[in-house]
Formats: structure tokens, sequence, C-alpha cells
């Protein structure tokens, strides 16, 4: 578990994401463009659990599909050509929801880009812990000015 590729503050350099909202917490592997590995260690004290639920703390669904977006952008928008862009989420398809992720769990997060055209992408997703399925989807997403202007 020592081999971290970019840390929190490398991250940043590369998505906009900000806490709270940061919600991945180092890139453990990446092929730029292709493909990556990256990881969420799950504290007691994240933001969602005060609400979600108090006596039964758990990770909702929508955050890690959110992680794993975040994990595709900086695969995406370590390229050249998308440097200072913002990926934004195009769709969520296929999603699966299989394994509770609760405070303690480390979450390994793996996006393979599957099909790219021009600035929209979409990345096969599966987010697991200990090596079981917690949650697959196919995310589409594109790179932008981040203007608010499509």
């Amino acid at each position: 578990m020592s081999d971290v590729l970019m840390n929190k503050e490398q991250i940043m350099e590369i998505i906009p994401h900000r806490d709270p909202f940061l919600l991945i917490d180092e890139i453990v592997e990446m092929e730029v463009g292709v493909r990556v590995k990256a990881r969420k260690y799950i504290k007691e004290d994240d933001f969602w659990f005060k609400g979600h639920f108090p006596d039964y703390p758990v990770t909702p669904g929508v955050l890690m599909v959110e992680m794993l977006a975040q994990a595709a952008a900086v695969c995406m928008l370590s390229k050249p050509e998308y440097k200072g862009k913002i990926g934004l989420f195009g769709g969520i398809d296929k999603a699966k929801f299989r394994r509770q992720v609760v405070p303690g769990d480390v979450l390994d997060l793996e996006v393979e880009i599957i099909r790219q055209r021009g600035a929209i992408g979409t990345g096969k997703a599966v987010a697991s812990v200990g090596g079981e399925k917690a949650v697959s989807c196919e995310i589409t997403f594109v790179a932008t000015d981040g203007d608010n202007k499509e």
C-alpha cells in the first residue's frame, strides 16, 4: 500500500475538487487516458456519516460513483490536451451496488476508459473492498473549459 503515484495535493493540481468534495485520497496506478487505480480511506468522520445514517454508517452509493468519476477525471485530465479542463458527468449506466462500505474500509477504485471521441469518454468502473466488488458501473463524461456553456 505504499506505492502512491499521486497524493491529495498532486490530485488537486489536476482536478478542481476540494474538501469536502475531493473524494479520492491517492492514485496508485495510472496509464494516462487509458486506466487508473485510486484509493479512498473510509473514515468514521467522513462528512456523510453524520446523516447517512447516524446509527448505521454506510457510504452512499452515489458518492462511490462520484469517487470513481473523480479517479477517471484524473486519468483523462492528465492528458496534455485536457490540462486545466473540468470533467463533468454525461451519464451513469449499468450501476450495481453489491456491498456496503463502512468506516474503516479501504475502497479501491478502478476505471478503464473503453471509449473516447474527442472530449467525451466512457469508463468501465469498479469500486471494491479487499477484492470484493462494492459498486460497478459505466460512467460517461465530458472534458469542458468550465465556463458553464455546453
